[in-house]
């Protein structure tokens, strides 16, 4: 008898598993590479797009994460696809770990200061400031400027509302600015420096919340209006302007005038808050100079770093 051989189909052959391993690595690392790359493009509704931009430098922080990821899922492809994300990062926000720029003698110094509303002790505060030779400090959250011990130091000062400039140059004009607060939270003064005529602007912007920043955007379009229209030919800017430079908001002041930080500092000189700082509402802004230096200055008894910068005309 012939027997006959029958061919059975051969039994289907599972995915193997390796064909998926660290694919959530690899969806994860390309959606963090397209929110670094285009988070200026997701609609600000009620502030989130502006909250996006302003945590933006800290999304770099995903990247280790992933790359840890592929290397425990042994993953080449996953491990391969966190590079992307890293070069985006790298590129929008690497360039502020170089060496900083500015170089060359410095004629000028600043600094800025939001004290805290109900500072205990504002002298204490202050005092680094003082210490480190600015020539002129501005100062937020003010509640009383004879408590600061700066006068025999800065003789000349002026303020409006809780906002003040202390100078060791003469001060020969000051007045209010208005932000569209509602009241007058900035001031313009005009300083005689031994270089020639600086105009100053002493600012605090309004506050931005989660979901609330239209009153902040309304105060930085303000400002932006009145330093457009400012003729003068050498500008500081400084104070709280409740804005990171990342924020899409900030582009009108940045339109106008350069970032003493960007330019003359390195890292991202973050400031708030002061024990953990995560973002930088604290700003040295200028025109008609050129920036030698610009660093933070951890401050006591206040919840802001202070920001520093040198200028030579």
């Amino acid at each position: 008898m012939t027997s006959v051989m029958i061919d059975e189909p051969a039994p289907a052959v599972p995915a193997r598993a390796g064909d998926r391993r660290g694919l959530v690595v690899v969806l994860l690392a390309g959606l963090l590479a397209a929110v670094l790359a285009g988070h200026r493009a997701v609609p600000n509704v009620h502030g989130f797009g502006s909250l996006l931009d302003s945590v933006s430098p800290l999304l770099g922080l995903a990247v280790p994460a992933l790359a840890l990821g592929a290397l425990l899922r042994r993953s080449r492809r996953a491990l391969l696809a966190v590079v992307l994300p890293a070069v985006v990062w790298a590129l929008a926000h690497g360039g502020a770990w170089l060496p900083p720029a500015g170089s060359g003698p410095t004629g000028i110094r600043v600094a800025s200061q939001n004290l805290r509303a109900g500072n205990p002790d504002p002298a204490a505060t202050v005092a680094p400031l003082a210490r480190s030779g600015a020539d002129l400090i501005a100062l937020q959250e003010v509640d009383d400027g004879d408590r600061l011990g700066l006068r025999q130091r800065y003789p000349h000062r002026a303020a409006v509302s809780t906002v003040a400039l202390w100078s060791r140059y003469p001060i020969t004009d000051s007045a209010g600015v208005d932000t569209g607060l509602g009241w007058t939270r900035g001031l313009r003064a005009v300083v005689a420096t031994p270089h020639g005529e600086l105009v100053v602007y002493a600012v605090h912007l309004g506050s931005a919340r989660a979901g609330d920043t239209a009153t902040r955007d309304e105060t930085v379009r303000a400002l932006a209006r009145a330093v457009r229209a400012d003729r003068a030919e050498r500008l500081v800017v400084l104070g709280d302007l409740n804005t990171a430079t990342t924020d899409r908001v900030f582009t009108p002041l940045t339109r106008l005038l350069g970032d003493a930080h960007a330019e003359a500092g390195q890292g991202f000189g973050f400031t708030w808050p002061s024990a953990v700082p995560v973002t930088r509402p604290d700003h040295v802004l200028y025109r008609g100079l050129t920036p030698t230096a610009a660093g933070v200055v951890r401050t006591p008894r206040t919840d802001h770093r202070a920001v520093t910068a040198g200028f030579r005309w």
